[in-house]
């Protein structure tokens, strides 16, 4: 039985505010926004939507759209937790005091865990990108050089990581508008070599060439596309006037994402035939280039590498937070808490980027070959963290229903919803299973939380 009163929840939030003012709050709505867009549309749809169209072909668009509407429902469940407390660590935060200490250990240590993994797929692509222009490069070069300045940035203060992330975010986005627009261009005139209009959509096998099934599998890399979109929810700590900036950067975000992906899909699909679709470039770079623009090529791999090393500086910001928030919760070192003169996680920006070096190495030795695994580790991780996500708002919701607390950005379709959103994660593991490339990763779900578990387990005992 709950035996928590509204007096108790609103001091501890008050508490909160308190700590959290040791971070500065320099985060504008314009900086949610493009971090939230920056982080979702990056290599999972410039790079990574090559697996997802050749599972689906065109019915591509299709799988982004039922993916999206997943990932809104779970990302208001997170926006109506941060803004009734809006504290850096976001999710862990909400698990430890929701649910249990262990929740918020697994969901907090978890996340640094998946966005390792996500930092280092955005190296890797990276270095992927700088290959179209520089084929004779070591790939390990590009993928070092974009980790230091990366790095640096995000040891000068908040406001500069919000700043930059911005402008490159902005950059991205601004293509991808131009791309559907460009694009729509060329379909509804005859200046592109062999103008087919929208046959391609239905041709080469129709528009489920692979059956329902194709497309069913397909959603598996589209929610490694849309992997990042919770960040909305870990900037909540730094971010001004929370109560407005969060549920205006929710709505304004999806409704985009899903205009994007889904735009941009029916526009590649429509311009090229998906089944000539290869992964040796992004297929937007490999698309342009094949129909005779080579300079809309050259710019949009200028504007996938900008993506990646946007994802990739949101990655790191990201971990270095819920580091932060583990530390201040006593579930990491306490050194990882430790704010520079800056009021920046300096300790959790510099173990966070220094682990991302094994994917330099990783590249050394393995250049080109590694993109895919880490996708699938990074899939399943996030499949991981979502349904934390879900359960933790089950559990804030009951402790709201209890008090009596009533909250400032209901989610939507409580409980339904959040019970949909954990049949179709579940779902999406088992996906995972039939798809040889990332069986392991589903295998290795348990076994990790498992170790952390373990690592939970010494913790209590120090403690004692």
């Amino acid at each position: 039985m709950i035996k928590i009163s509204t007096t108790q929840i609103n001091s501890s939030i008050t508490n909160n505010h308190v700590d959290e003012e040791k971070m500065n709050r320099g985060l504008k709505n314009r900086h949610l926004q493009m971090i939230a867009l920056g982080t979702a549309v990056g290599t999972g749809l410039f790079y990574g939507s090559a697996s997802t169209i050749a599972l689906a072909g065109p019915a591509t668009a299709l799988s982004y759209l039922i993916g999206g509407i997943i990932i809104f429902l779970i990302v208001r469940m997170l926006g109506e937790m941060s803004v009734d407390e809006p504290v850096s660590g976001s999710f862990s935060y909400y698990a430890t005091k929701y649910w249990s200490e262990f929740a918020g250990f697994l969901a907090g240590w978890n996340y640094w865990f998946l966005y390792i993994f996500v930092s280092m797929a955005e190296l890797s692509a990276v270095s992927i990108y700088v290959a179209y222009w520089l084929p004779d490069l070591p790939q390990w070069i590009s993928a070092l050089i974009c980790l230091i300045v990366i790095t640096l940035i995000n040891l000068i203060t908040v406001s500069i990581y919000g700043e930059v992330e911005f402008w490159m975010a902005l950059i991205k986005i601004s293509a991808v508008i131009f791309m559907i627009v460009f694009g729509a261009y060329l379909i509804f005139t005859d200046v592109r070599p062999f103008p087919e209009n929208f046959s391609n959509l239905w041709n080469n096998g129709g528009f489920f060439p692979n059956g329902a099934w194709g497309m069913m599998i397909s959603i598996v890399p589209v929610m490694f596309s849309f992997g990042g979109i919770e960040l909305i929810g870990i900037t909540a700590g730094e971010a001004e006037n929370p109560d407005k900036t969060i549920p205006r950067a929710i709505h304004q975000v999806i409704y985009r994402i899903l205009i994007f992906y889904v735009g941009t899909m029916i526009v590649l699909m429509t311009l090229w035939p998906w089944n000539e679709v290869g992964t040796e470039a992004s297929p937007f770079v490999q698309i342009f280039d094949n129909i005779g623009i080579p300079a809309a090529a050259h710019i949009l791999n200028f504007v996938v590498l900008t993506a990646a090393a946007s994802v990739y500086n949101s990655a790191i910001y990201s971990n270095s937070r819920m580091l932060y928030g583990l530390a201040k919760n006593a579930n990491a070192p306490k050194f990882l808490a430790k704010l520079s003169n800056r009021k920046v996680p300096v300790n959790g920006i510099l173990i966070s980027s220094a682990i991302t070096l094994i994917v330099v190495a990783l590249n050394f030795f393995f250049p080109g070959q590694i993109f895919m695994y880490l996708m699938s580790i990074v899939t399943g991780a996030v499949v991981l963290s979502w349904s934390m996500i879900v359960l933790t708002h089950l559990k804030f919701r009951k402790y709201c229903e209890a008090t009596g607390h009533v909250t400032k950005f209901p989610s939507l379709l409580y409980p339904i919803a959040d019970y949909i959103c954990l049949a179709f994660l579940a779902g999406i593991l088992i996906l995972m299973m039939t798809i040889d490339e990332m069986r392991l990763a589903v295998i290795i779900i348990p076994i990790w939380i498992t170790a952390i578990f373990a690592g939970y387990s010494y913790r209590k005992k120090s403690q004692n």
